[in-house]
């Protein structure tokens, strides 16, 4: 295929959003599969494809770049920007995969709530990365990221310190450290996007 000489800004900037909204939709699923398990264990298929889905968008964005000469803004940032963005919906994946397959009964209220900030979270950074084009002010957005990340941390020394307390056996507690682990992760790699986000507009402005 021909390496093309002009920006191509709408392609670029669209699947970086296609790419939030998908990391948003994955977050949407895993709270759903949370809030309902073990009866929402259907979720897991939509989880397994959005995750997929993540992975396509990142490899186009990956082709576009190699095809391109000349990008809307700095070719180091884009490459990072798609990859954070993949990492969301990788440890989503993750946690999800790790429910289904530590075969757990009883999800922690903790769990539940760090699903909701996941979810809050891939919200924020999908506005903000639909500001991009144009680089228009997403502070806002950024800063709300970041006070969610700040959440997520919260529940999980809590969630972790929960789980000591509760007297459950040792698997049990293994196991939910694990995925608490694993959805403070995706609460991070949002705060990583946000991050990109930020030195792209600093560098654009």
């Amino acid at each position: 295929m021909p390496l093309r000489l002009t920006p191509q800004k709408r392609e670029f900037f669209t699947l970086f959003a296609d790419a939030s909204a998908n990391a948003r939709d994955i977050a949407r699923a895993l709270v759903d599969l949370i809030e309902g398990w073990p009866e929402s264990r259907d979720r897991l298929r939509d989880i397994r494809e959005l995750e997929t889905e993540g992975d396509r968008l990142t490899h186009e964005v990956i082709n576009l770049l190699n095809r391109t000469f000349v990008t809307p803004f700095d070719r180091d940032d884009m490459y990072r920007l798609a990859s954070v963005i993949d990492d969301i919906c990788d440890y989503v994946d993750e946690a999800a995969d790790n429910i289904d397959a530590y075969e757990v009964r009883d999800v922690p209220a903790k769990a539940r709530e760090q699903a909701d900030v996941i979810y809050r979270a891939a919200s924020r950074l999908h506005e903000a990365v639909e500001l991009l084009d144009g680089f228009k002010d997403s502070s806002r957005q950024l800063v709300a990221v970041r006070e969610l990340e700040d959440e997520g941390d919260r529940l999980e020394r809590e969630a972790v310190a929960e789980l000591f307390r509760s007297g459950a056996d040792p698997l049990t507690i293994i196991r939910w450290k694990d995925i608490h682990a694993q959805l403070e992760e995706a609460v991070d790699a949002c705060e990583s996007a946000a991050d990109v986000l930020e030195a792209i507009l600093v560098k654009n402005r």
